[in-house]
């Protein structure tokens, strides 16, 4: 029996509007641990993580609160990495996607030290491929794919153990719709594959996971980062940084599903739930639905 280990990140110190630090209340709330055992997974729940209270302070050298994420980030790192160690499958909840420098700098790791191919899918509205020295707001949870790809602060690059926890060919980005102008031209400078909405629009999103698992083997590990701000604000209230015009209900469950397919996810982020803007913790139930898909959950036996 494959084991899910939900490791909760309460803060929201990367994160432009608080309230993010609940969301891992709020996934519990819904159902998380009990709707994965009806999935007929075991599923631990390692409590919270402890970290240092958001200081809510401005930018220092273009970043807000760099020593409170390290910490965060820290944490996470270690706790992503101990789950893995175990042959568990780590579900972080955050939390802002600050945290996913250390989530995903652990798989980074792990992968490297197995031999496998990591794939990170990142399901988000923004690209966060912002840095410091072009970040119009200083928030870090705008940062963490530069911080991954090697192009962050010092103190948020290198955790991998390589200079870079990615390369630009490991990530694909889907649901795309808000990329700031500098941002823009450091994505076409790195490379980076990018599907957004407009790509949806026209392809349909059968097409765009196609292209996006095409070259997904056994010896793949997925990592999926997925920010509910993917989400279209109408369907999903409860994000700090909701954009209008996001993938569908059903584009996201067919996406999930199609995910599944490849049997080749072993890791999860699930971030920027945000109570304090939610409705009947909404959101954080239909976080729920897709981690449900994403496990295998379908209409019919496939």
């Amino acid at each position: 029996m494959t084991t899910v280990s939900l490791i909760g990140a309460p803060t929201d110190v990367g994160a432009s509007v608080r309230g993010a630090g609940m969301g891992p209340d709020a996934l519990r709330v819904a159902g998380i641990a009990e709707a994965l055992r009806a999935h007929r997974y075991e599923v631990l729940d390692r409590g919270n993580l402890a970290g240092p209270p958001n200081p809510w302070q401005g930018p220092v050298g273009g970043m807000r609160h760099l020593p409170e994420v390290v910490a965060w980030n820290r944490a996470v790192f270690e706790a992503v990495g101990a789950e893995l160690a175990l042959g568990h499958v780590p579900l972080l909840m955050g939390g802002d996607h600050c945290l996913a420098i250390g989530s995903v700098s652990a798989v980074a790791r792990h992968c490297r030290q197995r031999g496998k191919n990591l794939r990170v899918i990142w399901l988000d509205a923004h690209t966060d491929v912002n840095t410091h020295d072009i970040s119009p707001s200083g928030n870090i949870h705008g940062m963490p794919v530069a911080c991954l790809l090697g192009r962050g602060a010092p103190e948020l690059v290198g955790w991998s153990g390589e200079p870079a926890a990615l390369q630009p060919q490991d990530i694909e980005f889907i649901g795309i719709r808000s990329v700031d102008a500098e941002e823009k031209q450091a994505i076409r400078a790195l490379g980076l594959q990018v599907f957004d909405m407009r790509h949806i629009d026209e392809h349909g999103m059968r097409n765009t996971m196609t292209e996006v698992l095409q070259d997904v083997d056994d010896d793949t590990h997925i990592h999926v980062s997925f920010d509910l701000d993917c989400l279209d604000p109408l369907d999903a209230p409860g994000v700090g940084t909701g954009v209008r015009g996001g993938p569908t209900y059903r584009e996201m469950q067919l996406c999930m599903e199609m995910i599944a397919d490849t049997g080749r996810v072993a890791s999860l982020d699930v971030v920027e739930i945000n109570p304090a803007l939610d409705v009947r913790n909404r959101t954080a139930e239909l976080a729920v639905d897709f981690i449900q898909s994403l496990f295998g959950a379908s209409t019919l036996a496939r």
